[in-house]
């Protein structure tokens, strides 16, 4: 704001003796000799004006009054008029001129010096105000523009996060389907060279060589199929004793393979490492993201180093993770790394650093949820152009279920004498299992269907034993299936079978299931237990009549 007042007094000292004064007051001035020199002096900026009420002839203000017109909304410019004293006479051919300044004070003359700074102060203070609102409007004016900015863009993003998760979905569910439908046809395949083993004789080395490389093709093929479950989040954590140094050894070259080859890949673990409590497939599966991750953190080459060692927590731990023994999973680049603020947020769901279209921004989530849900945590750690290092904590498994975690033994034979409903829509699934039960010393009723099943559980009821059923299934879910049959035989045992493992609402949620693809003695060893079990029990009576067993000739 310029503080210069405008004096116009044309007639006598007025206009010296005015100035004289302000400036002594500290008040800058500057004398107008007539109208337009006024006019010119509004134009070049001035805080305020002196003007006696005879040089203010209305004829002659035609250049003012346009300058006041064209005033922004904020300016209201104040003038300090000089009145004659004569109010009647001012009344009849002056109080239309004032009216056109608009912000007037009037100072009768003779006045008192200190009636006059006063009044120039005040006029001052009023204008430095108008351009303090002025300021205060246009720093408004700027955050709100920056907010819409800010929220206009926020608002984008959640569309392009909501398309990316709908996107997501839909890859999702078309990824469980298939492998929904790639487990039915693993497993046949799996139990049926389950029953080829147990037929090839012993010193027949080179057939069991074959059908071993098939098994551990399938189990890799079935593994791969848990990735995309896992994907598709339709898969509940499977924990158990994990050989870490194992896994990292067979997922080595995977990683390398991933990665590309202008990254050296290191991998150290220690050899006295103990087994770690996690879900094997979903720690691959988080490895791999990590090392992905580090890949486009080093677009021109680097080195990714994967660590394993056993590390003791104590009361203190900054982990915020229980007292215990973890094995401790550090995968660290020589990346571009990340800034404070990038990294406060690199766990969240979305958040991505590499563009739309470029990272799903889920990766870092996914690891922080296992860890969470083992029982453990991830901590991450960033310099800007040194690389960054992320470190899983996994709890060790107790010695107890690491003794359980053995390869696979001979299937156990039947439970007695005992008859098995098996149901599943599938065929080649279906004839593929009841082999695999027969072989173990079983009887076994098949039905396509839930309708079919609940025919067969009114005809043989007193005869069968525990019911198999397959979950996803037209009509009848073999959940239900099971709900229903249990209305005939209270204390039957039941058993799901699924190529999904998170049933976790509805009448499913509490039944014993077993995950597609199964090998023999899985199937044995479940149907084994829930047999005894339901034998151990005392039994029930039904409040529907159940008929007689019947003879299957």
């Amino acid at each position: 704001m310029d503080d210069v007042v405008l004096i116009l007094t044309p007639r006598g000292r007025d206009a010296a003796v005015a100035a004289d004064l302000l400036r002594r007051h500290g008040v800058s001035t500057r004398v107008c000799a007539d109208i337009d020199d006024l006019n010119a002096a509004l134009a070049s900026g001035a805080g305020a004006a002196v003007a006696s009420e005879e040089a203010l002839n209305a004829g002659e203000l035609r250049g003012v009054l346009d300058w006041l017109e064209r005033q922004p909304p904020w300016s209201d410019f104040p003038f300090i008029v000089l009145a004659n004293g004569d109010k009647g006479l001012r009344a009849a051919r002056a109080q239309e001129t004032l009216d056109l300044l608009r912000n007037v004070v009037l100072l009768e003359r003779p006045l008192h010096a200190e009636s006059l700074v006063r009044a120039v102060r005040s006029a001052l203070n009023a204008r430095r105000r108008q351009y303090e609102a002025r300021d205060s409007l246009a720093r408004s004016r700027e955050e709100l523009e920056r907010l819409v900015a800010e929220r206009t863009r926020e608002r984008e993003e959640a569309l392009a996060q909501l398309h990316e998760a709908q996107k997501l979905e839909t890859i999702g569910q078309l990824t469980g389907g298939v492998a929904h439908d790639f487990n039915n046809l693993l497993t046949p395949v799996m139990g049926n060279l389950d029953l080829l083993r147990r037929r090839i004789a012993a010193d027949d080395p080179r057939s069991q060589r074959l059908i071993e490389n098939a098994l551990q093709a399938s189990s890799r093929a079935a593994t791969l199929v848990q990735r995309l479950l896992a994907f598709a989040r339709r898969q509940d954590l499977q924990p158990s004793a994990v050989d870490v140094a194992g896994l990292l050894a067979g997922i080595e070259d995977l990683i390398a393979r991933s990665i590309g080859p202008t990254i050296v890949v290191d991998v150290e673990a220690s050899a006295d490492l103990p087994a770690a409590r996690v879900d094997p497939s979903q720690l691959e599966l988080a490895l791999l993201n990590l090392a992905i991750n580090a890949r486009d953190a080093m677009p021109g080459g680097g080195r990714l180093t994967i660590a394993a060692t056993f590390e003791e927590v104590g009361p203190e731990s900054r982990h915020r993770i229980k007292e215990g023994g973890y094995v401790r999973l550090s995968v660290a680049d020589t990346g571009v790394g990340m800034d404070a603020s990038t990294l406060k947020r690199a766990v969240e769901p979305f958040f991505s650093t590499k563009g739309l279209g470029k990272g799903t921004g889920l990766g870092l989530s996914m690891v922080h949820g296992l860890a969470a849900q083992s029982g453990g945590a991830l901590t991450l750690s960033s310099t800007p152009g040194l690389g960054t290092r992320a470190e899983l904590w996994l709890p060790i498994a107790d010695e107890e279920a690491a003794a359980s975690e053995k390869p696979q033994a001979d299937a156990p034979r039947a439970v007695g004498s005992a008859t098995v409903l098996l149901v599943d829509d599938e065929d080649l699934v279906r004839l593929g299992t009841a082999d695999m039960l027969a072989d173990l010393g079983y009887s076994v009723l098949q039905a396509g269907s839930g309708g079919e099943a609940l025919r067969l559980m009114r005809s043989e009821a007193g005869d069968i034993d525990i019911i198999v059923s397959d979950y996803l299934m037209p009509g009848m879910n073999g959940a239900d299936l099971i709900v229903e049959a249990r209305r005939l035989r209270p204390e039957l045992p039941g058993l799901l079978v699924t190529g999904y493992t998170n049933l976790t609402q509805g009448p499913g949620a509490d039944l014993p299931r077993l995950a597609k693809p199964f090998r023999q003695t899985e199937l044995a060893t479940r149907i084994a237990e829930l047999v005894e079990a339901a034998r151990s029990r005392p039994a029930t009576v039904s409040v529907l009549a159940r008929p007689a067993p019947r003879s299957r000739g």
